[in-house]
């Protein structure tokens, strides 16, 4: 579950961003709609722990992540939320089986090269298992992103601008395949998005004005 209640924030000399209250129960998938600038990856920080709130709490499960702070903070984020930039960023020298390695290491539990396996098969790039991530297509590194969101089982699956590059083709493949791995975990899942194709997919949206 995720819920967030009287949430703002303020970068250094700038007015404080509102936004709106956010309740997405176990299981659901929700849509965050806003045109760029309206402070869409701001949001997406606070909900993953990257940024901490001026006011307000950020609910994951049980714990509100806005009170956590240096390691406890990193752990729970690494345990229970799983977060898809709109870029990739992976360790270029690890291959794809060492980057889903080092983020299971990060969240404290230990290295599952079966389930590592498992998940990239089914997102059809398991025979990347030893490649290096820029060899990879970019839809290649999307799925592998993906994977690696999922490694850890996560209560909360984050996915900032996942369409913004695609055509319609590959935005419906993305979409179902976030959908259905999301389902596969029982994970909330929040796509972050300002594109309008996407708007009859989710019953559960959520308006951020500029």
């Amino acid at each position: 579950m995720l819920r967030t209640e009287n949430l703002t924030f303020a970068y250094q000399g700038n007015s404080a961003l509102q936004f709106p209250d956010i309740n997405c129960p176990t299981g659901e998938h929700c849509l965050l709609l806003g045109q760029s600038g309206s402070g869409k990856t701001t949001l997406l920080h606070l909900l993953g722990g990257l940024l901490t709130p001026t006011q307000g709490k950020v609910i994951v499960g049980e714990t509100d992540i806005a009170k956590l702070r240096g390691a406890r903070a990193d752990h729970f984020r690494g345990q229970n939320i799983g977060i898809i930039f709109q870029k990739a960023h992976f360790v270029k020298s690890l291959t794809v089986e060492e980057n889903l390695l080092l983020a299971q290491s990060l969240a404290g539990a230990s290295g599952d090269k079966k389930r590592i396996k498992d998940l990239l098969e089914r997102l059809n790039v398991g025979h990347k298992l030893n490649a290096r991530p820029d060899r990879l297509s970019q839809g290649e590194q999307q799925r592998v992103a993906i994977a690696r969101a999922l490694v850890n089982n996560p209560k909360v699956i984050l996915a900032d601008e996942p369409t913004s590059a695609l055509d319609d083709v590959n935005t419906e493949e993305v979409i179902q395949l976030l959908e259905e791995q999301a389902k596969a975990v029982n994970a909330t899942l929040l796509v972050v998005t300002h594109d309008g194709r996407l708007k009859d997919r989710f019953s559960n949206k959520i308006q951020i004005s500029g």
